[in-house]
């Protein structure tokens, strides 16, 4: 009989090659949670996935890789998270950098590098800064508030934000109206 060759117990370690973007990222929100770089990402890893998700991980990763540490959210809005999207609609992405990160044409250059698709549809960014304690709030940021869905985010910054903005929705000091077919927001005193 032909010996059986007994398999070796897995040690659990290995190597995981990530663009540097990307690592400061990670040891970022890992720092955030109080949690070494680690447990981090032995958390995200046990995390549930599946197709739907896989976009989601695409779009974050793409835009650590641009941004870096500097990455403090990624909210999906617009069309595709209200479920209105059609074959030929793109699927629009808000990437929330903090505030003295530079935004500039190169980023969105460096992202046109390298499209993405998720869903079938063409990913297209909105870089933007979030400033603590902002007075005012672009259509952009509205928009995000109402339709948006958190893909990312390092702390509750984003989060709070957009509830803040709804909160001024709801109040009635932020109001959507349309012109000539087109959607903008504005402040009522």
């Amino acid at each position: 009989m032909a010996s059986i060759k007994k398999r070796r117990q897995a040690s659990g370690r290995f190597v995981l090659r990530l663009s540097p973007g990307l690592h400061a990222t990670l040891r970022s929100a890992a720092a955030e949670a109080g949690v070494s770089l680690n447990d981090y990402c032995v958390r995200k890893l046990a995390a549930p996935s599946g197709s739907a998700l896989a976009g989601a991980t695409a779009v974050v990763e793409q835009a650590a890789g641009l941004v870096g540490a500097d990455l403090i959210g990624v909210i999906a809005h617009g069309s595709w998270t209200r479920g209105e999207a059609r074959a030929t609609s793109d699927l629009d992405v808000l990437i929330v950098v903090d505030e003295g990160a530079p935004i500039t044409r190169a980023l969105y250059r460096q992202w046109d590098a390298c499209p993405l698709t998720w869903d079938g549809h063409t990913v297209e960014p909105h870089f933007v800064s979030l400033r603590d304690g902002e007075a005012r709030t672009t259509g952009l940021w509205a928009e995000a508030a109402i339709d948006g869905i958190v893909l990312f985010e390092r702390g509750l910054r984003v989060s709070r934000r957009l509830a803040a903005i709804r909160r001024e929705v709801l109040a009635g000091r932020l109001v959507r109206r349309t012109v000539h077919g087109q959607p903008y927001w504005s402040e009522v005193a």
